[in-house]
């Protein structure tokens, strides 16, 4: 029942009221430390009061909690020495970590968090440390791995077609070898290599992947963009379609281009993943993520419609015509892509001018540029400039947001021994087997009454202000004289008001 009252005073409005009734809960807890503390007891979504306060970005209740767990080692003059308790904080060894759960939450509120101590300085530690150098390793081995996979794709096995052209506008001049003679030069062997190394690269994926999923559930790992999840979502289509591609290869099954194809665009799109890890360009990949799964899906119906009508009145407008003398509608779905290449002003409005065109050519066409190029790609750019807006004002919110998870990525998937626990052990200060982190902490005291007088000069100016518009509230002719006798009397007033405010700083200094 006590916990059960605690996590309620977590998700208080009344953050006094809440701070004081769980110190007053607190003080009747005989277990106060140990696991049978009440303030260790989860709930029934695993979480303790203080991961809870975190979650919903309550942050006095996460401060006054932090201020419970600390200890002064030392204090001399302004500089302060204090440990914190990371106890639940560091994500070393938690099944649900603080710190992930911070990330993954939808209220922004609780991404303030990160920048509290010791949250701050935390994650600070752990990124300098160890998380920028293994992630930009990590993204240096990945460029080389797709500069691997890219080679092997390049000089795939082909040899000249044998066979008859079907039509006069096949264009095809090679064919897929079958497996039989794929390896047979020291070229295919060296090409043999490079495959191994893609064929296993996709199985580390799937391996390192899909238990993330299974621990956090795909809803929430896919659809997160703080963790990744539109990238998460590539990786994985990329490392099927490079397992599919050496199942067709195996087999001498014609079309491995199609997954080939896939996989090259999905892993160098995946490159920009590790944008993240740069201040510079990590928010950009918000920005993209934000505009894709959120602006353009939406405009891709609207745009899916609009190419299906005005291509199906392409097709049938020259479906009597010669395809010679006009090819782009030849067929239904060439007419389709030549309408998308319209819709985005790819190319130019298709005409030959050696033959008559048909007269609703001309109609349909004019309707079709008014409606896509004028006024549908117009809202589109309008729609992720207003993206682009509300993402800049959180840039380095959501620049930190992506460093603790990539810190938190990286901590779980490398072995120990290359990532060691942050922090102080307890014991050395005699403070048990907990782990703590040292904080040193400066405080000016000229900074507090500093802050006085700015306020002093604050209310000053305020009351002048006050007694200006007081005197102003008239109508007609007296308006405009008591005007300029209340400008020259604020003006007298504000020099005598910031007169008297220098000649405090002056006898203090």
């Amino acid at each position: 029942l006590g916990n059960t009252v605690l996590h309620i005073l977590v998700l208080q409005p009344n953050k006094t009221f809440a701070c004081h009734m769980y110190s007053l809960i607190l003080s009747y807890d005989r277990n106060k430390e140990g696991p049978g503390s009440l303030e260790l007891i989860p709930n029934n979504e695993g979480l303790t009061p203080f991961k809870l306060a975190g979650v919903e970005g309550n942050t006095v209740v996460f401060q006054y909690l932090m201020q419970k767990r600390k200890h002064n080692l030392w204090s001399f003059g302004p500089l302060t020495t204090v440990l914190y308790d990371l106890t639940e904080i560091d994500s070393w060894a938690e099944d649900q970590s603080f710190l992930e759960l911070i990330v993954s939450t939808k209220k922004r509120e609780a991404r303030q968090i990160l920048d509290l101590t010791p949250v701050k300085e935390l994650v600070s530690l752990k990124w300098n440390l160890y998380g920028r150098p293994y992630f930009c390793f990590l993204a240096l081995f990945y460029v080389l791995y797709m500069v691997c996979f890219t080679m092997c794709c390049v000089y795939r096995p082909l040899k000249p077609r044998t066979g008859n052209k079907t039509s006069s506008r096949d264009n095809t001049i090679y064919v897929q070898k079958m497996l039989q003679e794929s390896y047979v030069t020291y070229e295919d062997e060296l090409r043999l290599v490079g495959e191994l190394i893609t064929v296993i690269g996709a199985v580390v994926i799937l391996i390192l992947e899909i238990p993330d999923i299974l621990r956090v559930g795909a809803a929430k790992y896919f659809g997160q963009t703080i963790l990744g999840g539109p990238f998460h979502i590539i990786v994985i289509t990329y490392a099927c379609m490079i397992l599919v591609t050496m199942v067709m290869r195996l087999t001498s099954t014609t079309g491995e281009v199609v997954p080939m194809s896939f996989a090259l665009v999905l892993g160098w799109c995946n490159v920009m993943y590790f944008a993240r890890g740069f201040q510079m360009l990590g928010p950009f990949t918000i920005m993209i993520q934000k505009m894709i799964f959120g602006d353009l899906m939406r405009f891709c119906w609207l745009m899916g419609v609009v190419i299906l009508g005005f291509a199906s009145a392409f097709y049938i407008i020259f479906q009597t015509e010669n395809p010679q003398n006009l090819g782009q509608f030849y067929n239904y779905p060439m007419s389709l892509f030549t309408t998308f290449e319209l819709f985005l002003t790819i190319i130019d409005g298709p005409a030959n001018y050696d033959v008559d065109l048909p007269f609703m050519y001309s109609v349909v066409y004019f309707a079709f540029a008014i409606i896509a190029t004028l006024l549908m790609l117009n809202l589109l750019i309008a729609m992720m400039g207003d993206t682009h807006w509300r993402v800049a004002h959180e840039r380095d919110e959501l620049w930190r947001a992506q460093v603790v998870a990539t810190t938190v990525m990286l901590e779980r998937k490398l072995p120990r021994c290359l990532w060691p626990r942050s922090g102080i052990c307890g014991r050395e200060y005699g403070l048990g087997d907990r782990w703590y982190l040292r904080v040193e902490d400066r405080v000016d005291p000229n900074k507090h009454k500093m802050m006085r007088y700015t306020e002093a000069f604050k209310a000053q100016e305020r009351d002048n202000y006050d007694k200006g518009s007081e005197k102003m509230e008239t109508n007609g002719d007296i308006l405009y004289k008591k005007e300029l006798s209340a400008l020259s009397l604020s003006r007298s007033t504000s020099r005598t008001s910031s007169h008297r405010g220098w000649e405090i700083l002056r006898r203090n200094t």
